[in-house]
């Protein structure tokens, strides 16, 4: 089938929802679909078989797009609208796939051109103005739950990447499938050839010095505040620790980096910066203990699929947007405190034997119930409630 797919973000970049478009696309086109992208004028150019990348228009004042809700992206959302509009004039389709508050404009054009829409919901739309502080407007919020109510009503089915957002559809209209796909193939395999000593001797650490590490967005809703503070307790105890944090924005690292120091943690915090996605899986390697102190929201972090896969102990809070995925026998879960999430990092360092049981575990849940088959598989259950299930057998053995 000809899939037009409508993406609010700068495509490609090394954050969470471009990740989970390219590989939805990715598993699109192993399937034998073809994919036109409607995408944002911003990020990396990608080469995949069977996808045509269509970037709107660039208001003249916008250089880049910041992650979450924005005013910026009402002049790019109505670009992106335009450029929907004249493809789907243009050109033929059989279904519209769209992403997060792209899925307006796709129920509109999915209905103008009599086709069925999908919408890849990455999280609640409501949701993201309180994780991002954008706005406690009511009103606006208000617009935002109907926006959601009205996507999902109108769509054809739901593809989720979290059991909660499975229920938030479920709530919102029970007679729409929605088909669970977590975000497990953004994670890339570790390198075991990587050489952890030469990336230490890199960012000037010993060998013998236990490395927390943190990578991803350093946006509030993360709660590197949280690790921070962690960090210290941790540290005042070992004073060995040493954390790590890969990725943010200059200006993001700037004010974490004054706060590391406003706390005395300076000599113990190393800033590696924002790094391209094939780095990451070397520092995953390189590190004792992996770190998520999300202290807000509901979905599953991408960063979690790549931390299972590493074979390195997980620490993280025990809150609903880690839960979902981890449990007590895989990764170390802590109440969502300083204290909490520092006696989690201490508790991998000095008992490396029950840590490394734990990762072994991940590991191998990793392997199997988040493996690229799995993924692939669900995404053609996907496409037969879309598309009806007369479609031809997948590939990998899928039936």
């Amino acid at each position: 089938m000809h899939i037009l797919m409508i993406a609010p973000e700068p495509f490609f970049e090394s954050r969470g929802t471009p990740f989970s478009e390219y590989h939805r696309i990715r598993a699109l086109t192993e399937l034998n679909h073809t994919v036109d992208l409607v995408t944002y004028p911003f990020g990396q150019e990608v080469q995949l078989a069977g996808l045509r990348v269509h970037r709107c228009g660039r208001p003249p004042f916008l250089r880049r797009i910041a992650i979450g809700p924005s005013f910026a992206k009402i002049p790019l959302d109505l670009l992106l609208a335009f450029s929907a509009c004249r493809l789907a004039i243009t050109r033929r389709y059989d279904a519209v796939h769209s992403h997060e508050e792209g899925g307006g404009i796709g129920v509109v054009v999915a209905w103008l051109l009599g086709v069925p829409h999908l919408y890849d919901m990455h999280s609640s739309l409501p949701q993201q103005l309180t994780n991002f502080a954008f706005s406690r407007s009511r009103l606006l919020m208000r617009a935002f739950e109907m926006l959601e109510r009205f996507v999902i009503r109108h769509s054809r089915v739901v593809v989720v990447i979290c059991p909660e957002l499975k229920e938030i559809v479920r709530r919102i209209d029970p007679q729409i499938p929605s088909v669970l796909i977590e975000n497990a193939p953004g994670s890339t395999e570790v390198d075991c050839e990587a050489r952890p000593d030469a990336l230490r001797e890199e960012l000037g650490l010993e060998a013998s010095q236990p490395v927390a590490l943190y990578t991803g967005t350093f946006e509030a809703y993360q709660g590197l505040d949280l690790l921070l503070d962690a960090a210290r307790y941790a540290y005042e105890r070992r004073p060995d620790l040493r954390l790590v944090l890969v990725g943010g924005q200059p200006d993001q690292i700037a004010k974490l980096r004054a706060r590391a120091a406003y706390i005395g943690l300076e000599r113990a915090v190393t800033f590696a910066g924002h790094r391209p996605a094939d780095e990451v899986p070397r520092f995953l390697r390189m590190a004792d203990v992996l770190v998520s102190p999300r202290s807000t929201g509901t979905n599953t972090p991408l960063k979690i699929y790549q931390y299972l896969r590493s074979g390195t102990p997980i620490v993280a809070t025990r809150l609903l947007t880690h839960t979902q995925v981890l449990n007590d026998d895989i990764a170390v879960l802590t109440p969502a405190t300083a204290e909490g999430l520092g006696k989690g990092m201490i508790q991998v360092i000095t008992e490396p034997g029950p840590a490394s049981m734990l990762a072994s575990r991940a590991r191998h849940l990793a392997m199997t119930k988040y493996s690229y088959d799995a993924y692939l598989a669900r995404t053609h259950e996907a496409c037969e409630h879309l598309f009806g299930p007369t479609l031809a057998p997948a590939s990998r053995g899928l039936v």
